[in-house]
């Protein structure tokens, strides 16, 4: 007895609706282009680019893990910069230990002071994560006001016990030798450190694509994002899977963090509050749950800021808020918002 097997027929989607997810993707090198018609000298635009691009992608990675909460967990955490200042304050701490190294003129040595410390910062803000999670945002899930407020104040009294511990004064965290000065290319001077920063959030950026689009972790995160009772309901304890996400948030800022404070060389206890409002710009441009619509918006922010700021520093003031006001009138719910079923 023969079987016939029926096929679905899928429907190819518009054309104009394919161009217009793709859109997006343009934005970024119209801005690039459009920077080195307003800078008018290609060693001044590819100055200002590179500077740009490192601005972005550290804002990116420390937007990434904000994005992932917001999708994911419905949690509005405005504690996320208390991560960012405390994992500075870390770095600094085991950069100064390793002072030996840093100052070395060994590459290597350089290197790895930079490796421990990132990875000492990681593991210390992923476990503070951890308890913030279990003490502050676990009782107050569903409740977007008391959310706002608690992680508010966690976020103080983080800003607080950094005093405590580090002192009221500001402090210059210097970066290793390897990492200090210039490449001059032409008439173009590029940091070595930006250079750094550009290939860790690229690298950054493809490894948590490939995670969440290519493993049964992502999978697991992207369906929890689409309908976590479903996932529930499918024998995976999703709120196992909400702290794991919230711990790895905590431990991208603690990163982003360090590297924010090497590219200021000053770290103070309210710098994460004063980052957080390009952090934030950038997850609602991305649109949130959003890894690459995060991405995109760090980049646009990070070189437009760089734009304005040589041609007109006083629009520079403005013009983030400007960029999203300006993606929020075309696509409301940013560039590539994840829906979360209801």
């Amino acid at each position: 007895m023969s079987e016939t097997l029926i096929r679905p027929r899928i429907e190819a989607r518009p054309l104009g609706e394919r161009l217009a997810e793709k859109l997006p993707l343009l934005l970024v090198p119209l801005l690039m282009l459009g920077g080195l018609v307003v800078t008018g000298n290609p060693s001044t635009w590819a100055t200002l680019t590179v500077a740009g691009l490192a601005m972005g992608l550290m804002i990116f990675i420390m937007a990434s893990g904000l994005t992932l909460v917001f999708g994911l967990m419905d949690i509005i955490n405005f504690g996320h910069g208390a991560f960012v200042a405390v994992g500075a304050f870390i770095g600094f701490t085991v950069l100064t230990w390793l002072s030996g190294w840093t100052g070395h003129p060994s590459v290597l040595m350089n290197l790895a002071a930079m490796l421990i410390a990132v990875t000492v910062t990681m593991l210390a803000t992923g476990l503070i994560g951890y308890g913030f999670e279990k003490v502050i945002i676990k009782p107050v899930y569903g409740q977007h006001l008391k959310q706002i407020l608690v992680t508010m104040g966690g976020m103080i009294i983080a800003q607080q016990l950094i005093h405590v511990v580090w002192g009221p004064d500001a402090l210059h965290l210097s970066r290793p030798l390897a990492l200090q000065g210039s490449w001059v290319i032409g008439d173009a001077a590029i940091e070595k450190y930006r250079i750094v920063a550009v290939g860790v959030g690229l690298a950054l950026f493809v490894a948590m694509r490939h995670v969440l689009k290519h493993t049964k972790v992502g999978l697991l995160v992207r369906a929890g994002v689409e309908n976590g009772e479903m996932v529930e309901a499918l024998g995976y304890r999703i709120r196992r899977l909400f702290l794991v996400v919230f711990m790895v948030g905590s431990a991208l800022a603690g990163l982003g963090g360090v590297m924010w404070g090497l590219y200021q060389e000053t770290i103070t206890a309210h710098m994460g509050s004063e980052i957080m409002v390009l952090v934030f710009i950038v997850v609602i441009i991305g649109g949130l749950g959003s890894v690459e619509g995060c991405f995109i918006g760090a980049l646009l922010v990070g070189l437009l800021a760089n734009y304005t700021a040589f041609a007109a520093p006083k629009v520079a003031l403005v013009s983030t808020i400007g960029l999203m006001v300006v993606v929020l009138m075309w696509r409301p719910q940013g560039l590539y918002p994840v829906v979360k079923a209801k």
